[in-house]
């Protein structure tokens, strides 16, 4: 086994590496000096002379020359910016990210000879750039430690007892005793238990799955565990479908899960389970990721992104969004990023309303749509969906120039958008939804990117 630690500078890496090698048995390695052992000078001179790209190029070539076994790495700050770099030091090992607050940070490496990443003082740059690079460090990370008044020594014993945990496999028998009494097929539940409990003790990256009532229909499992194994994520991704959301998060909390996907109806009330909420889930008002760093439950929110990236080549213009639910809210929030001015429209104006005010965007009855004045139109209703049928729009309410995304994607051709193809639309159907929102959430489920085109392939 390989373990590696993550973190800014300043966490105790490199002294906390060498001593926990030494108690291991393990052969050291800094990457740091690794890179400066190829490149002849040390890395204010590579910084200075050759660029921060040239800086990167060779810890790169440095993470791929590691040895896979029998090693502690201590790596750079930066080294998590890269998904490759993620995917090659997770690649059969545990990976530690070692933290501690700002203050604490700018005070260990004040007068160091690293130079600048930005214009800030010395204490602010610490505080951004770990700011920046938090959700990355969270996601590359199966243990997580505050070093914040901790000894060397005491951060090496919690991390050998959190290998410990880890190996002995214990903390995974409560999650799979509460499986069983979930409505999870008998046969998934026994794969799902030979994995958790089989004889090799446990998977190195933990547990993952989709909560919600229903979410036995959902794809994500079978999504998340094809982009594991190619991404040699050695993890266990299922689903718990079960009407208590307390009950899911006490199992949750007590047997370590690494991360959930949330659906329905669980995307509100989830927060109040969340030791943070980030920005932007905040603002739309629900989490569908959960990302588990040490003791804490981080919420946020990848929906929004899974409506934006699709419509991100758009030229700014006017957007209405059919619907007032959840969807709706993280439309708008993605319409609005992308420049865009929105109007809500919804049968029942006191919900459109209130989605309004919230953003500060115009809200109405469906009758205020007019489609000269309309350059995207999202359907965030369930209307169009399998078993329903319908669309919100007919074809004469459709126009060329228009870019039209149903957010509904069973089935994947809808109602709305086949009228929209006979109207000469641009069509997005609500899979690409799935696809980028799917493709944020691996990114902060383990540090690593996918490619969308993937994701798509894996889904058929």
């Amino acid at each position: 086994m390989r373990l590696v630690l993550i973190g800014p500078r300043g966490s105790g890496k490199t002294t906390t590496g060498v001593l926990l090698a030494e108690a291991l048995g393990y052969r050291f390695f800094d990457t740091d000096v690794m890179v400066e052992k190829a490149e002849g000078m040390d890395i204010p001179a590579i910084f200075a002379e050759r660029g921060v790209s040239a800086f990167r190029s060779a810890e790169n070539a440095a993470i791929r020359a590691l040895p896979v076994d029998g090693a502690v790495v201590a790596t750079g700050g930066g080294a998590v910016l890269s998904g490759k770099n993620v995917q090659f030091l997770r690649a059969g090992s545990l990976t530690v990210f070692l933290d501690a607050d700002d203050a604490v940070l700018a005070a260990r490496t004040e007068g160091s000879t690293r130079p600048p990443l930005t214009g800030f003082s010395h204490a602010e740059e610490v505080a951004a750039v770990r700011k920046a690079r938090l959700p990355l460090y969270r996601g590359a990370a199966d243990f997580c430690i505050d070093t914040g008044g901790l000894s060397h020594a005491d951060v090496v014993s919690r991390i050998q007892a959190c290998i410990e945990e880890r190996r002995s496999g214990m903390v995974y028998r409560e999650f799979v005793t509460f499986l069983q009494q979930t409505r999870m097929e008998r046969g998934e539940w026994k794969m799902t238990k030979d994995c958790l409990c089989g004889m090799e003790g446990m998977p190195l990256h933990g547990i993952f799955a989709v909560i919600g009532n229903p979410c036995l229909h959902s794809r994500s499992p079978e999504l998340f565990t094809a982009l594991f194994a190619t991404c040699g994520v050695d993890g266990v991704y299922t689903r718990i479908e079960w009407p208590d959301l307390g009950a899911i998060m006490a199992v949750v909390r007590a047997t370590g899960c690494k991360g959930l996907s949330v659906t329905i109806p669980f995307k509100s009330d989830v927060m109040q389970y969340c030791d943070e909420i980030t920005a932007d889930a905040q603002e739309i008002g629900a989490v569908n990721t959960v990302v588990r760093c040490g003791d804490r439950f981080v919420g946020g929110n990848t929906d929004w992104m899974g409506i934006r990236e699709p419509l991100a080549d758009i030229p700014s213009g006017h957007a209405v969004v059919f619907g007032a639910g959840g969807a709706a809210r993280a439309a708008v929030y993605a319409l609005q990023d992308i420049g865009m001015d929105v109007t809500v429209l919804n049968r029942t104006v006191e919900r459109a309303q209130s989605i309004g005010r919230h953003f500060g965007c115009e809200y109405g009855t469906p009758d205020a749509y007019v489609p000269e004045k309309t350059d995207v139109i999202v359907n965030a209703t369930p209307v169009g969906m399998e078993g329903r049928g319908g669309s919100v729009l007919s074809k004469g309410d459709l126009r060329a120039h228009q870019t039209v995304f149903d957010l509904v994607y069973t089935p994947p051709e809808t109602e709305l958008l086949r009228n929209a193809r006979a109207a000469g639309c641009r069509c997005i159907q609500g899979t690409e939804l799935f696809v980028y929102q799917a493709q944020e959430q691996m990114r902060l489920f383990t540090g690593i990117t996918v490619d969308a085109e993937m994701i798509r392939e894996i889904l058929g």
